[in-house]
């Protein structure tokens, strides 16, 4: 085994992948997938990070996982009218509105607090790969096989 460096070794532990997807834990093929899949996280984080959403988009993904309708949001935002100016774009957060919703709906501070128009944040603090343990995944059966 070695480091992903590029494309074809991502491609070559991707196939591995998928032949030893069905590894039981604990076996020497099962550690195999386990360490690939640390490999191949290393390398999709570098090569692949996605970017933080806007506060508007995590706030609607949150409402569709949820089956929220933006009425659902008036005991956190303030009034029916500011919750519609706020999902068209038209209103920033306020530290009250973004307090609560991180509290009520579990949306991360730091996707909340950027400012309308930002730039994305650095590297660093984009949600990438890792925040999608892939392998821990696997192991506790969250990812059909």
């Amino acid at each position: 085994m070695k480091p992903i460096k590029t494309k074809a070794d991502h491609d070559a532990t991707m196939a591995r992948i998928e032949a030893i997807f069905e590894a039981k834990p604990g076996t020497p093929a099962g550690d195999e997938l386990d360490l690939l899949v640390t490999l191949v996280e290393l390398y999709e984080e570098k090569a692949c990070p996605i970017p933080m959403p806007s506060p508007v988009e995590a706030i609607r993904f949150r409402m569709e996982q949820q089956g929220l309708k933006a009425k659902d949001l008036v005991p956190h935002i303030g009034s029916a009218a500011k919750v519609s100016e706020v999902l068209s774009g038209r209103r920033e957060l306020s530290k009250a509105m973004i307090r609560n919703l991180v509290d009520c709906l579990g949306i991360p501070a730091e996707v909340l607090l950027q400012e309308s128009g930002a730039k994305p944040p650095p590297k660093a603090s984009r949600l990438t790969r890792r925040h999608f343990p892939m392998a821990a995944m696997v192991r506790r059966g969250l990812v059909p096989t």
